[in-house]
């Protein structure tokens, strides 16, 4: 099979495979489109998983049913599918709680173990799970993204009429967005530099979109009383902006750590006042189980405007390009690898 192994950073090698052997509880993908994540340009650059290379990435995919193993049977040959990328043992504490990054056992497709940007994959069967019939490709190739925002918003507690603001209307910005929305979340404030995802951000769903970081936090003040956000996600991965978002909040108010930095980034903490505003803090970074499945429904009804993620396409072959480019087109929020 072809694989697009990134052999070093900044550097794709097309490479002649061997297709996976199919284990007793697995199922056999073969790779149809797969989503070029932010976490895939950070290992493209050298700044994560750099320990993992040579590696296969990729992880926001659909496919088709190529086979099964045994003890897979309720999957069958043609069948299209989304996969949760999220491989842990299964039985420990932190698998049973859906809390499969904290497993001793854990890896990621396409980050710590070979992923989609490939001609197949093989999977463990458990995290498997079929696309409605009808569901174009490209929209299902946008579950795991999907998930990972329906994931930040569960762990963030967002109630109906909640203030966000969003640092970053990137693509996962932009989702934030849209989630936040269907959540009932008001005023909902998008911040980024670039003006065009400022607009692209207000197209989905955001009351206000600011460019300049400077008069954001008066905006927010006048758009919440004077009082600040109840919640703030940064999904940039900026220590500056972490710093920013506690400047944002309310007292008693969330911050959302999302974005990935380099690693060892530090932000200062005021403690005292942390305690004495009762301020909360959580991390969040992928979507897993029901979380999948969730946003798979999501989009298969329609609640998410998808026309920004599927415009931009490029074949295996032309990977390098894609992933060089991509700086080079912020009109398109995803690029997809197509097979």
């Amino acid at each position: 099979m072809r694989a697009a192994v990134l052999v070093e950073p900044g550097r794709f090698e097309l490479q002649s495979r061997p297709r996976p052997v199919v284990q007793a509880g697995d199922v056999l993908v073969k790779v149809e489109r797969v989503g070029i994540c932010g976490t895939d340009l950070h290992i493209f650059h050298g700044h994560y998983a750099a320990d993992k290379l040579p590696l296969v990435p990729g992880h926001e995919f659909v496919g088709v049913v190529e086979s099964v193993g045994a003890g897979a049977g309720r999957f069958k040959p043609g069948q299209r599918v989304v996969v949760d990328i999220n491989v842990g043992c299964g039985t420990c504490y932190w698998c049973r709680r859906n809390e499969i990054l904290s497993c001793p056992e854990m890896q990621q497709l396409g980050i710590s173990r070979d992923g989609a940007f490939a001609e197949y994959v093989s999977v463990p069967s458990r995290l498997v799970i079929s696309v409605p019939e009808g569901m174009p490709a490209e929209v299902a190739a946008l579950t795991e993204p999907v998930a990972c925002v329906v994931r930040a918003a569960r762990k963030a507690r967002v109630a109906l009429g909640s203030s966000v603001v969003i640092l970053g209307a990137g693509p996962i910005g932009n989702l934030h967005v849209q989630m936040m929305r269907l959540l009932g979340a008001a005023p909902i404030i998008a911040f980024d530099l670039s003006e065009s995802r400022c607009a692209m951000a207000k197209a989905v769903g955001a009351d206000e979109a600011v460019s300049d970081l400077a008069p954001l936090h008066e905006v927010v003040l006048s758009r919440t009383d004077g009082r600040g956000a109840d919640l703030v996600i940064e999904s940039v991965g900026a220590a500056s902006l972490y710093a920013e978002a506690f400047k944002l909040i309310r007292r008693g108010g969330h911050v959302a750590f999302f974005g990935i930095p380099e690693a060892g980034a530090t932000v200062p903490v005021d403690i005292l006042q942390t305690i004495l505003r009762e301020d909360s803090l959580k991390g969040s970074v992928a979507g897993m189980g029901e979380d999948m499945h969730d946003a798979l429904t999501l989009l298969a009804h329609g609640r998410f405007n998808t026309r920004c993620f599927t415009g931009a396409s490029f074949v295996l072959e032309d990977i390098q390009l894609a992933f060089e480019s991509v700086p080079k087109r912020p009109q398109h929020l995803k690029t997809q690898i197509v097979f």
